[in-house]
């Protein structure tokens, strides 16, 4: 027998068995099993820290080994500080963001020609920034993810389209994790759900060339969260 015909083989056995079907809810009823509660799926994830401190500690390990850099900042003046040194470093030339309070304070500090998504842009503009600054919904410190939203980012693109994507985050919006993230984004848009909603988990990468580690293949070849203290 072909590897080719062993392989249709197989698949023609594995038709014959039935399908494992989880309990889900449905318009007819509950299907027996139900979906697992929040427990039940922590018990199946990493383990996180009760702490606070311990869950920054994770987050730091976990961007760390995704090859995002993380800093915790005392306060938003040291903030100003760490973005202009970050602009003097890479060389920016232009900036893209959100007009929150926070952010757009930020970029007027920097003094660089600024584009701002909310309102209308062109994309091939947004494209030509070399950073795009923006907020979050949350820190996952399970993941080393940041919960990015279409409300919360200033749209669609701005977290995607420049090369290196900055976040800025308070220490209130670090939670433990997975299940976390999702009653979050449950309890926040449960009438309105944003059109999207992603978990940003390192810059962008891909592995299929040969498997050879490449950032930026799809996205922003660099990623740097800030967590603000106070």
């Amino acid at each position: 027998m072909s590897e080719r015909e062993n392989i249709f083989s197989r698949i023609r056995e594995a038709l014959k068995m039935p399908a494992h079907r989880s309990g889900y809810h449905t318009e007819q009823g509950e299907l027996p099993g139900g979906l697992p509660t929040l427990e039940e799926r922590r018990k199946v994830l990493p383990i996180v820290s009760a702490t606070e401190e311990g869950q920054i500690q994770m987050f730091a390990r976990n961007a760390a080994d995704l090859k995002a850099v993380f800093k915790v900042l005392p306060n938003a003046s040291l903030l100003t500080a760490e973005l202009k040194a970050l602009a003097f470093a890479e060389g920016w030339k232009r900036v893209a963001g959100q007009r929150t309070e926070m952010v757009e304070k930020q970029i007027s500090e920097l003094g660089l020609p600024a584009l701002f998504t909310e309102g209308g842009y062109d994309k091939a503009e947004l494209e030509k920034c070399d950073v795009g600054i923006t907020e979050c919904d949350a820190l996952v410190a399970q993941t080393g993810s940041v919960v990015v939203t279409s409300r919360t980012t200033g749209g669609r693109a701005l977290s995607v389209l420049p090369p290196h994507h900055v976040v800025v985050a308070r220490r209130d919006q670090l939670i433990p994790d997975l299940p976390a993230a999702y009653v979050l984004l449950q309890s926040r848009y449960a009438n309105s759900f944003p059109s999207m909603i992603s978990f940003v988990t390192g810059p962008s990468r891909t592995g299929d060339i040969e498997r050879i580690l490449v950032l930026g293949a799809h996205g922003p070849k660099k990623l740097t969260i800030y967590l603000i203290e106070s």
